[in-house]
């Protein structure tokens, strides 16, 4: 492994790990967290992105145009992620097994269709 993958490893996990857990304190009535839930979020925001932009100067790679189609592409990845997100949530807080489980099997479906979006079909 190289040392740039490690760093985004360590520095991607550290970030998702800071973020999840904002949410929870923000989301979470019972732990009575909000205020420092939103702090944590945006502070593991902000270090996911601090973690891109290392690793493309570590690879020696340019940063992602911004044009229409890396935008739709995005738009597309966090829409798909709400939808497995909501059948996530109908399954296990509404208790709604059926339904959760179609609107999850169309956010997975929805997610690995990225694939072929970004990398194309050969």
């Amino acid at each position: 492994m190289k040392k740039s993958n490690f760093i985004a490893l360590v520095m991607g996990t550290v970030s998702g790990v800071l973020f999840s857990l904002g949410m929870c304190m923000a989301l979470l009535p019972e732990w009575n967290a909000f205020g420092a839930g939103v702090i944590l979020g945006c502070v593991g925001m902000i270090l996911g992105a601090i973690t891109f932009f290392i690793w493309c100067r570590m690879e020696k790679r340019s940063f992602p145009k911004l044009n229409g189609k890396n935008v739709l592409r995005t738009v597309y990845g966090v829409v798909s992620a709400l939808v497995l997100g909501t059948g996530m949530c109908l399954c296990l807080v509404w208790q709604n097994i059926i339904w959760g489980t179609i609107v999850g099997l169309a956010g997975i479906v929805m997610l690995l269709a990225l694939i072929p979006m970004i990398k194309g079909i050969k």
